[in-house]
């Protein structure tokens, strides 16, 4: 037999009851127990008091059997003595609140929480439906996850091309170069103060054998652009060949031989020098350094009297000396002879020699030479410009004039400047004879005449070059002409090449 449940009813009152709900079948199955009860029992009368008067079987106001099987023998409070618990409030639901009490009688019978309703059907889809439910899930999947990837993937590069636009700017770039220097370098008087030097600048060396010995060459450490590449190291094209004294000054003596005829080029010149480097390494770009040049032609310039003196004829000794064969071949070399090789040198081959005086400075330009090397990818990117006809800080750049008035002079020279066939001497003439646009006009309101207007600038002064290099010329009437018709003209369509 199933157990009986009790449920708690709250009524319109302030008490609350509670309620033994049994199943239909024991309900059922009480009723026809209590029926056969009172078939078989004779009818017993109650005392009832003094009187014992008895209208029935039941008394007025009691409860029968049937309605005891229909609501259950639940005790409730002792109230004079125990007794049957009375009807509950569920079938007194004023009609008002008719609806709600069947639903929730509904629910409490059912056993339910009011509360609580049950949870809507999901939609049923064929198979077919599923399978393409589920495909399309996928796909949006792969599409997010393809979608994340190529973000990472960009980020990943922009964080690559920044790291690679960093290390070559100045400042950063040395950081990614390294020296390699020559082992016969290190061997000769004077190559620790050049690595010396290299360190106290703080870039990295290292000393290995190279093709050409006492040669200085570099390396870079390539940082890549490219996500998932590694760094790599790649050889400079520049490279820096120490030549000892005797052996450049013997180069050039063959040199001067070879040019006046002694020699058929069987000795070798600084050019065949040269050549025989490149061989070794093609592609790369060659320079020169010579130590000690300069001390050589002082000690000779001293000597040449002395050997003058003696000899008594200065034609008949640099005739011995010519064909003398000595070890120490610079007693034939003059500086104009260093000269001469230096040219054909470097109009035959583009190769330049640097001469220094002592061992620090040749390790003070190595250093020099190592920021150069290091800091030349971000300059040449640098000079990269949108238009090829585009000088990007030449004459033709902006000036900036601060509020006190500083910059304004150059404003007015390149504004000279800008005039058909000026050069910067030109301009800077002109400039320095009238330092404002004020002060020429002024000076024009001095004339009367059309032509003394015109041929006002005629006389200036033009200063090219320097010492024996130099030359002056004038400014001339044309370039006169047109700065005073463009100072002084209201017409703004003159042309001012071809006019008067």
């Amino acid at each position: 037999m199933e157990e009986a449940e009790t449920f708690v009813v709250v009524s319109s009152g302030s008490e609350e009851e509670e309620v033994e709900v049994v199943p239909l079948a024991e309900r059922l199955k009480r009723k026809v127990e209590a029926e056969r009860e009172v078939d078989f029992e004779p009818f017993q009368p109650s005392d009832g008091g003094a009187g014992g008067d008895s209208s029935g079987p039941l008394a007025p106001g009691s409860k029968g059997p049937l309605e005891d099987l229909l609501y259950g023998d639940v005790p409730c409070g002792n109230q004079d003595g125990m007794r049957r618990a009375e009807r509950p409030s569920l079938c007194t639901v004023p009609a008002s609140q008719s609806d709600t009490s069947d639903r929730s009688s509904r629910l409490l019978v059912n056993g339910a929480s009011p509360e609580k309703f049950p949870p809507p059907k999901k939609p049923k889809y064929s198979q077919e439906e599923r399978e393409a439910i589920c495909q399309a899930a996928q796909q949006k999947r792969k599409e997010r996850e393809a979608r994340r990837r190529q973000q990472e993937q960009e980020k990943e590069r922009k964080r690559a091309l920044a790291k690679m636009l960093k290390a070559q700017r100045p400042g950063e770039c040395q950081k990614y170069i390294t020296v390699v220097l020559d082992e016969v370098l290190l061997q000769v008087d004077g190559g620790g103060q050049v690595l010396s030097a290299l360190q106290a600048a703080n870039y990295s060396s290292v000393v290995e054998n190279q093709a050409v010995p006492c040669s200085i060459t570099w390396r870079r450490k390539t940082v890549s652009s490219q996500v998932g590449e590694g760094d790599e190291w790649t050889e400079e094209p520049n490279v820096l060949v120490l030549h000892g004294l005797e052996e450049f000054l013997s180069m050039v003596r063959n040199y001067k031989e070879e040019a006046q005829g002694f020699t058929e080029g069987q000795s070798e010149t600084l050019q065949s020098y040269v050549a025989h480097v490149m061989d070794k390494m093609p592609g790369k770009i060659l320079a020169l350094a010579v130590v000690g040049i300069e001390n050589y032609f002082r000690v000779q310039s001293k000597k040449r009297p002395q050997q003058a003196a003696a000899s008594g004829n200065q034609e008949q000794e640099q005739q011995k000396l010519r064909k003398r064969k000595v070890k120490d071949s610079g007693l034939e070399i003059t500086r104009m002879d260093v000269e001469e090789a230096l040219v054909d040198l470097q109009l035959n081959k583009q190769v330049q020699v640097t001469f220094f005086e002592s061992w620090e400075e040749l390790g003070e330009f190595a250093a020099m030479f190592t920021k150069a090397v290091a800091e030349a990818p971000f300059k040449r990117e640098r000079a990269k410009t949108g238009f090829s006809f585009y000088l990007e800080k030449s004459w033709c750049g902006g000036v900036k004039v601060d509020p006190s008035g500083k910059g304004l002079l150059e404003v007015w020279k390149r504004q000279i400047q800008q005039f058909n066939r000026v050069s910067l001497e030109m301009a800077e003439a002109i400039v320095s004879a009238y330092p404002s646009p004020q002060l020429l006009t002024q000076a024009y309101s001095r004339y009367s005449s059309e032509q003394e207007w015109e041929n006002m600038l005629t006389n200036i002064p033009v200063h090219r070059g320097e010492g024996v290099t130099a030359t002056s010329r004038r400014v001339g009437p044309e370039v006169s002409r047109r700065i005073y018709l463009q100072m002084t003209s209201h017409d703004p369509d003159i042309y001012l090449d071809f006019t008067g």
